[in-house]
């Protein structure tokens, strides 16, 4: 007799980032669901550095929250530092981002992960996928146990086929100290899968106590910290442990530079692609020889533990010349290893064989979510297995699909750039890539997506009631702002002060406070804002969320209208049997993608890589437009 359900109806490969955010929400759609993973005790471990958010990385784990993840209540309960990045720039650069405790992170997240209904766990590698015909049904797993399911997601991230380097020697394994996954790429290739390698790279981890702190720089976290969730369960930071910086120096790279024979990534050993954006050390140091220094961070694991993370020192050089190296850094004179830093290759299968609900082409009902796809970092995993984890629990149910746009959230802008345009180096969420940033900021997440979840059945009524109490206050306050008249002599003297033109009669507080040299601050001086504010009770969200509105209204307005003007082409489906070798008039390049991508709207067409507006204008003209 099994100990599992006859058919589950969701089943979650992998608890990782993607893997826990996966099982979390399909389970709390109501979802029968199976967690299976290689190790219980290594749920929601972070592989490499012990922090969540940064730029644009951290709008997604608000998104996350906002939608009913769990990753950004986890990062608020065991965060050891705040910090709101890019604040000198306009708001839709501000990311959030705090440094965890890494143990207390993972067990957070397991004790949330036991505390969900409909969620059952079993600890076994998966080695193979149960298929009737192009439709998933289960998995098998290394004891040749089948667990049937209506749907799977598969959540590998570094697992399969890895093989770790350091210097000379290399080992498969999926994380330091863990074997690595085998069987599930060969299927899916006979399945006809395209695959590929990709690598990552993580530091050393060293020894607190033989650092030299008064050496270093002290970075400490915001002095008045915010915090990701939108919740009330989670409060902002009380103390905050600091980081440290230092720099590497000429000497540091000569030293580097001797080991460059041993290094797997110049001897040719590794032969694939890591990622542009977090380079490792001997990299940086090749690619910019111009410059004689880099930074380094040393990063606590934690409240209590004495161990560091060192970034900016991602490497898998041979762990001689890494200790060589590193001990000629200023504060790092007596390190101690805890373990050297390695560089781990794993298979991934390219994105663009994914539907956007991040169900693949080929096999009904089979899901790929985080590094599977091509991807790197905890947020952008998260940020696909919940995605995922919600579309395998809709599907199990024949709802329609759930799936989010451009104009509506990184994590659309993220989908989107996988599968319309693949990625052939580990893929990494930037502001830049989202071309409606303004819209898409870190305050308003919830504005954006809880009414979304909510209907769906993932995000919580008491969710969305805080969400719309907060709307409805911070629109009130812009309504005052709009209704309120100053006269020249209570608003002079603070824009004499301020450097701003003085008035010569009455104007409304919103055009004053549009002007830039006057904040918030300068606005709660006036004797009616303060108070409006303490009559209403009003929270720093909303006044942050009244004053950017206001701010950038004009900016905000002109990306609405661009989004309207590029949503008309979302509208316009392109059958899924349309044959493009039809079209006389389409470019050849144009022909070959659209035939390999299979677009489903013209909008997402428009974004495929090679394709042409003169290509765009032929399909519109032959689809009768």
């Amino acid at each position: 007799m099994s100990f599992f359900k006859d058919t589950y109806d969701v089943i979650v490969v992998g608890a990782g980032h993607a893997g826990c955010e996966a099982a979390a929400a399909a389970a709390n759609m109501g979802s029968n669901t199976l967690l299976v993973t290689m190790n219980l005790q290594t749920i929601a471990q972070m592989s490499c550095n012990p922090a969540m958010g940064g730029i644009a990385k951290g709008q997604i784990v608000r998104e996350i929250d906002a939608l009913g993840g769990y990753s950004g209540i986890v990062s608020d309960k065991t965060a050891i530092q705040f910090k709101m990045l890019n604040k000198s720039k306009g708001p839709a650069m501000w990311s959030p981002r705090v440094q965890s405790d890494r143990m207390r992170f993972a067990e957070e997240w397991r004790l949330m992960l036991e505390n969900t209904p409909n969620l059952d766990f079993y600890q076994e590698m998966v080695n193979g996928l149960l298929t009737d015909g192009n439709r998933i049904t289960g998995v098998r797993t290394s004891l040749g146990i089948e667990v049937f399911g209506k749907t799977v997601v598969l959540t590998n991230g570094t697992f399969l086929n890895g093989l770790i380097h350091i210097g000379e020697k290399q080992f498969g394994g999926g994380r330091a100290g863990e074997r690595a996954a085998t069987g599930i790429t060969e299927q899916l290739v006979d399945l006809g899968f395209d695959s590929g390698r990709m690598k990552t790279g993580t530091p050393p981890r060293v020894d607190g106590r033989s650092l030299d702190f008064s050496k270093m720089i002290i970075q400490p976290g915001d002095e008045d910290p915010q915090k990701f969730s939108y919740s009330s369960s989670t409060k902002p930071l009380q103390h905050q442990r600091a980081c440290h910086m230092s720099y590497t120096s000429p000497q540091v790279h000569d030293l580097l530079r001797e080991g460059f024979d041993r290094s797997p990534m110049f001897n040719g050993r590794i032969q694939s692609t890591g990622p542009r954006y977090c380079p490792s050390i001997e990299d940086k140091i090749n690619r910019f020889a111009d410059k004689d220094r880099h930074q380094l961070f040393a990063e606590p694991e934690g409240w209590d533990t004495c161990e560091y993370y060192i970034n900016g020192f991602s490497t898998s050089l041979p762990e001689d010349v890494q200790a060589k190296a590193l001990r000629s850094v200023a504060g790092f004179e007596n390190v101690k290893f805890f373990r050297p830093g390695y560089a781990i290759e794993y298979d991934y299968f390219p994105p663009t064989q994914l539907k956007h609900t991040l169900e693949t082409k080929l096999v009904d009902g089979l899901f790929f979510a985080g590094q599977i796809n091509g991807t790197t970092g905890y947020e952008e995993a998260g940020s696909q297995g919940l995605m995922a984890g919600i579309n395998a629990s809709l599907k199990a149910k024949d709802k329609d699909p759930f799936i989010l746009k451009r104009n509506e959230a990184y994590i659309g802008v993220l989908i989107d750039d996988l599968i319309t345009k693949g990625t052939e180096e580990p893929y990494r969420m930037f502001t830049s890539r989202a071309e409606y940033r303004t819209l898409l900021r870190q305050d308003n997440a919830d504005i954006r997506l809880t009414p979304k979840s909510y209907e769906i059945g993932l995000a919580k009524e008491d969710r969305l009631r805080a969400m719309e109490k907060k709307k409805e206050q911070a629109e009130g306050l812009i309504h005052f702002f709009k209704e309120t008249s100053l006269a020249p002599e209570e608003a002079n003297p603070i824009l004499e002060q301020k450097g701003s033109s003085v008035m010569k009669q009455s104007d409304k507080m919103f055009k004053i406070f549009s002007r830039p040299q006057i904040t918030l601050d300068e606005m709660v001086n006036f004797t009616e804002v303060k108070k409006y504010i303490d009559d209403h009770a009003l929270g720093q969200e909303v006044l942050e969320q009244a004053e950017i509105r206001v701010k950038y209204a004009g900016y905000i307005e002109k990306e609405k209208a661009n989004a309207d003007k590029l949503n008309r082409l979302e509208h316009i489906r392109i059958p899924d049997d349309f044959d493009y070798s039809k079209l006389k008039s389409l470019s050849y390049e144009a022909k070959e993608k659209l035939t390999k991508i299979r677009p489903t709207t013209i909008s997402q067409a428009s974004r495929v890589s090679g394709v042409s507006p003169s290509d765009i204008s032929v399909m519109l003209v032959y689809m009768g437009r």
